[in-house]
């Protein structure tokens, strides 16, 4: 009657023996990966949680390098909205959104369906597409400088060619700001088309295939079917392209410097100057803290009137 009583307990530290190896493989395990988290925290933190909460700081200080900085209360706010230039800068940066949403946000989409009707050689539309998102910034506003040119830019030199008129794009104070659109449309379009064509490949192929049995066109298609099938895809890039245009910086910085008339002064770029051409980093922060709260309040509203429409 002993045996099976021994065999239970053999059973029993064998099993016991078996199972410690594997505890320690996964505690090693779970090291391991707490420990890559959190070195990804700490990097996170340094380089995106400090400075907005350093931001915040400044805002509502002098900030003197020398002196040392000092606690002024909502002085910098009032400063920057005393600004001649805060409307101004405010208004450029929502007509080149609104600009670039009627431009900017209708290629990538058209290109992507473009793309994805053609049969053979996608891949190399894909990569044709995705070209200019390989440039650094500055080298594409400095050669589309060259192109704006009134004498001797590429595409006046075009347009003179086929007998069209020229325009002064850049020097003008009504063409400037379209002009920066159509580079950042040209110079960032290829991520959101390949987004977009990542989208277009999840929908099933027989409604496209219902949709041409009942003679519907390329554009019926696209309404009936294409958008309403990656309306996800679409509302989350609308929000991420309203927020990216609103902090547009580089393209005004580089190629027209705020003007013709302070016609292309955003408000990145008005921040800029309040850092490093005025040296008022409280200013700085202030404008900064603004931008922050406005986007902040606009994401807030769109995800909560947009919440329905992404199921």
């Amino acid at each position: 009657m002993t045996a099976p009583a021994t065999v239970t307990k053999g059973h029993g530290r064998e099993a016991s023996r078996r199972r410690g190896p594997e505890r320690r493989r996964r505690l090693t395990e779970n090291v391991t990966a707490y420990g890559f988290l959190c070195a990804a925290l700490v990097v996170f933190a340094l380089f995106a949680w400090y400075p907005v909460v350093r931001n915040v700081i400044l805002s509502f200080q002098e900030v003197n390098f020398v002196r040392g900085s000092s606690w002024v209360g909502l002085e910098n706010f009032a400063h920057v909205l005393d600004d001649p230039l805060f409307g101004t800068a405010w208004r450029n940066s929502a007509l080149f959104t609104l600009y670039a949403l009627v431009l900017g946000f209708a290629v990538p989409f058209l290109t992507a369906v473009l793309i994805n009707e053609f049969r053979h050689a996608r891949a190399y539309f894909r990569i044709l597409v995705y070209l200019p998102v390989m440039l650094p910034p500055v080298v594409v506003a400095l050669m589309w400088r060259w192109f704006y040119l009134p004498e001797g830019g590429l595409i006046n030199e075009v347009l003179g060619s086929v007998n069209l008129p020229t325009s002064q794009w850049l020097n003008s104070a009504d063409t400037s700001l379209i002009s920066l659109v159509i580079v950042s449309t040209w110079a960032n379009m290829g991520t959101a088309t390949l987004i977009h064509l990542a989208a277009l490949q999840t929908i099933p192929g027989d409604l496209y295939e219902a949709a041409e049995l009942d003679g519907a066109s390329i554009w019926r298609r696209v309404w009936h079917v294409t958008i309403p099938q990656t309306r996800f895809v679409i509302l989350m890039l609308l929000l991420l392209q309203i927020v990216a245009t609103m902090q547009v910086f580089t393209e005004p910085f580089v190629m027209t410097g705020g003007g013709p008339q302070d016609s292309t002064v955003t408000v990145m770029l008005l921040i800029y100057r309040y850092a490093f051409v005025y040296n008022n980093f409280g200013a700085a922060s202030a404008m900064s803290l603004l931008l922050l709260a406005v986007l902040a309040v606009f994401s807030a509203a769109y995800l909560r009137v947009t919440r329905g429409r992404q199921s």
